[in-house]
């Protein structure tokens, strides 16, 4: 009886044990999608960024279009035009770096973006896999709490069994005293018949 307590502990210990480690990985996969969301959010945001900065190109290019035909039409405001074009130029570097330097932030968000998804599905197979285990370990419980009801059973029998014994002997051992009782008393009758 006290081997299949422990052994039911153990198992209750095991279960719980199981239990934690599925609710832990559950909380690693939810802690994943958020990442995951943060980072497509990231990845929105610098996308239109990109959008905003190439219709600012698009916009400057066209001004400097006209910049130029102007500076056909009108010769005597060429040193304006020039400084004004050298304007737009460094104006459309600068849109160009930070343009580059979105394309780098948006392919180290996606890089983040698709490790939190390998993260978030490796969690998700370990919760199934612990899920799994503890369905495992209910089964063996409840074939256990089985064989731990028959083995009751057949405690109460043998109990059951000892009392009739028990029975069976204090009547045996009365019915003796009584036999003896009257094998004394018969002896004292032939010892006062042989007098």
């Amino acid at each position: 009886m006290d081997a299949i307590k422990k052994k039911m502990q153990a198992m209750k210990v095991e279960k719980d044990n199981a239990m934690d480690r599925g609710d832990v990985s559950e909380q690693a996969a939810k802690d994943a999608k958020v990442r995951a969301a943060k980072a497509e959010e990231e990845v929105a945001e610098l996308v239109k960024k990109a959008q905003q900065l190439e219709v600012e190109l698009d916009k400057t290019q066209e001004e400097l279009l006209t910049t130029t035909e102007k500076l056909k039409d009108k010769e005597n405001a060429l040193s304006s035009a020039e400084l004004e074009v050298n304007a737009l130029n460094r104006r459309v570097q600068n849109l160009e770096g930070d343009l580059e330097t979105c394309e780098d932030k948006l392919l180290l968000a996606t890089q983040k973006l698709d490790k939190a998804a390998t993260a978030a599905d490796d969690s998700d197979r370990m919760r199934k896999v612990l899920e799994s285990r503890a369905v495992q370990d209910e089964e063996r419980m409840g074939k256990l709490e089985e064989e731990l009801k028959d083995a009751r059973n057949q405690a109460e029998d043998a109990d059951k069994k000892y009392d009739e014994v028990q029975k069976r002997l204090t009547q045996v051992e009365s019915d003796l005293e009584r036999a003896e009782e009257r094998a004394e008393t018969g002896e004292i009758k032939i010892i006062e018949l042989e007098e």
